[in-house]
């Protein structure tokens, strides 16, 4: 009983911090998936999952740069976007998603499983702004692995204390 108090309460406060449903989210450059995405880009071009495959990761300035040289070079955003790649710097792109660290969740294994980036995203390739869309709290998620009749006991997601 306890356990489920603390994890409660640490949920609540994780929660406060994060976008809302359906707000857009403010980033410090302007992007649009809906453009790159009828570039012919595909979500694995930007976001890679490297080992151990939990999480996906943001391409670097630098690799945006390999087309953003020439392609809307002269426009603010890719100058800023150019400012950060010659610093070495990252974009501090805000988040849209985030799972709590006290719940393990990797997108390998559920890509494997034949989960798309839909799934749990929405039609980012449709969007020019992102927000969140899809319910990822322990209720939304227990949701989906019901449909799917995926494991669902407590240990799969969070490591016993």
């Amino acid at each position: 009983m306890k356990l489920a108090v603390v994890f409660l309460l640490a949920g609540l406060m994780w929660s406060q911090n994060q976008p809302k449903k359906g707000e857009p989210v403010v980033q410090p450059i302007g992007f649009s998936h809906r453009v790159h995405a009828a570039a012919g880009l595909d979500c694995r071009n930007c976001h890679r999952n490297a080992d151990p495959g939990e999480m996906m990761g943001i391409a670097p300035a630098s690799a945006c740069m390999g087309c953003h040289k020439t392609l809307a070079a002269e426009s603010d955003g890719i100058k800023r976007l150019a400012r950060h790649a010659e610093n070495k710097q990252e974009v501090p792109w805000a988040r849209v998603y985030a799972i709590p660290s006290y719940v393990y969740f990797s997108h390998r294994r559920h890509a494997e499983a034949g989960a798309k980036c839909e799934t749990c995203h929405g039609p980012v390739a449709s969007r020019d702004v992102l927000w969140k869309e899809n319910d990822i709290s322990m209720g939304g998620c227990m949701d989906c692995h019901v449909r799917h009749r995926a494991r669902n006991d407590c240990n799969y997601c969070h490591e016993p204390r």
